[in-house]
């Protein structure tokens, strides 16, 4: 029977919600248990967090925009400046995760896709 609602794992329905070719799923199950362990291990948290704040530039700061607050009326506007992380904001969140898990599952190689498109 197919909801539309995820079970307890984010599947949906009897087959799980996705569909990839057959020769993925050995692999895709494998990142997914990776995956699961590091979630819960503090030491994967810490580096990741590590890399956020010394590598990525975060936290990024919040920039008052005075001018613009008086512009509007004197609504006090802050700008966060994602701008200033490497790479944008959601490009290096992500490559930084990614290249953790990947590294702890002993993988030397890692494909992405660039975000163009």
């Amino acid at each position: 029977m197919l909801t539309s609602q995820p079970d307890a794992r984010g599947h949906f329905g009897p087959y799980g919600g996705r569909y990839v070719p057959e020769i993925l799923m050995s692999p895709l199950e494998e990142l997914e248990e990776a995956y699961a362990q590091a979630r819960l291990d503090p030491a994967f948290h810490a580096e990741l967090s590590d890399l956020f704040a010394n590598y990525a530039g975060r936290p990024t700061p919040l920039y008052h925009a005075r001018r613009l607050s008086q512009e509007l009326g004197g609504a006090r506007i802050y700008l966060k400046r994602e701008d200033l992380l490497h790479t944008g904001a959601h490009k290096i969140n992500n490559a930084l995760g990614q290249v953790l898990l990947a590294r702890r599952m002993g993988k030397k190689r890692i494909i992405a896709e660039t975000g163009a498109g």
